[in-house]
């Protein structure tokens, strides 16, 4: 099953006999709280989930956006209608982080069947809402471990004996500026990739043998362990972790990113355009 859905295909899915549950995770870094545009009007049926409160523990040790308690999600998950059958499909405002954000948390934790809006709410042309939905209680429960998760640890080895990708931009890879962490710089042996690349100027991912080259010319190998990926904080590295996916790789995700490496001064940093 690809991981993605266009919006003609949810369009024709929210009408058939089976239709999807549909979580709307409208966020952006720094931005004014997702609520407020989702209340003034989203897709019909669709439930507001909280990035930064439902799906990220509090910030901490582990990051800006530790992952949440496997019971916690769980929680959230029913509250929005979520069973081990239903299909799911996350959408956002069009960038894809958050939307892609909640499907690596339920890919994660079990959830088989779970897509992303290709292009997110600004490729929508049906109609809105503003009803707040109260669906039935569903039955999800989380069994975390279904996708490979990398720790600080493992993140550093994979950087050195395989391909570790860096999605954040290239100027914070290169440690040029920082405006979040305590240091500017990558993790040593990573490689800058950039997941805004993946994307075409309507935020809708890249064709799967385009981004399969890409990901290529980049190191990484189908054949090989799996390719693993950080962010800023595990958001926009779940966004590539789903491009991964589409061209055919087997991503893993150090889910604490730069924002928990970081934070420890004994890890080294690496600066400059070259991996280090």
């Amino acid at each position: 099953m690809t991981p993605i859905i266009t919006a003609t295909e949810l369009a024709s899915e929210l009408s058939g006999p089976r239709p999807p549950v549909l979580l709307d995770i409208r966020w952006q870094l720094g931005g004014p709280h997702g609520r407020s545009d989702y209340e003034a009007g989203h897709i019909p049926g669709a439930v507001f989930v909280d990035l930064d409160a439902e799906l990220a523990a509090p910030p901490g040790a582990g990051g800006r956006h530790p992952l949440p308690e496997p019971e916690a999600f769980g929680a959230v998950m029913r509250r929005a209608g979520v069973s081990a059958d239903s299909p799911v499909v996350a959408y956002d405002g069009g960038q894809g982080w958050a939307a892609a954000r909640a499907w690596w948390l339920l890919r994660w934790t079990g959830h088989a069947d779970v897509r992303v809006l290709d292009g997110g709410l600004a490729v929508w042309t049906g109609p809105l809402e503003t009803k707040v939905p109260d669906p039935s209680e569903g039955t999800f429960t989380p069994a975390p471990g279904a996708l490979p998760l990398l720790d600080a640890d493992a993140a550093a080895g994979l950087a050195r004996s395989g391909v570790l990708l860096d999605a954040r931009a290239a100027e914070r890879y290169r440690g040029d500026v920082e405006p979040i962490d305590r240091v500017g710089g990558h993790i040593p042996g990573a490689v800058s990739a950039p997941t805004m690349e993946n994307v075409d100027k309507d935020g809708r991912f890249l064709p799967a043998g385009t981004l399969s080259a890409r990901f290529k010319a980049l190191g990484a190998s189908a054949a090989a362990e799996p390719v693993g990926v950080y962010c800023g904080s595990g958001v926009s590295g779940a966004h590539e972790a789903l491009a991964l996916e589409i061209a055919g790789f087997e991503p893993a995700l150090y889910a604490g990113s730069w924002s928990e490496w970081s934070s420890d001064v004994s890890r080294p940093v690496a600066t400059g355009s070259q991996p280090g």
